[in-house]
């Protein structure tokens, strides 16, 4: 949902077309079923629990990267990069 709403709302208000913006916010969430469905189709033959782990391991790296820097430097830019930090640890 907040998803849509990233998508939406911008649309919304640049457009002023409630039906684009829908529209666009639907287009966008057809994107994760369909990642997952291509995704899917590849994997399947190989597919088995090493195969699942580093498929786990490769996402968890991007999302840990992601944190680091990006969320980080916007904490320590605006407002408490040291709770930020203690989460961190």
């Amino acid at each position: 949902m907040p998803e849509g709403i990233a998508v939406s709302v911008p649309i919304y208000y640049a457009t002023g077309s409630k039906k684009r913006a829908l529209m666009y916010a639907f287009l966008s969430g057809l994107a994760e079923p369909a990642g997952a469905l291509i995704g899917g189709l590849l994997l399947l033959p190989f597919l088995n629990n090493f195969v699942m782990g580093i498929v786990f391991c490769i996402i968890a790296g991007i999302m840990i990267y992601i944190s680091f820097d990006e969320l980080l430097p916007s904490a320590e830019k605006y407002g408490e990069h040291h709770t930020a930090l203690y989460g961190v640890i």
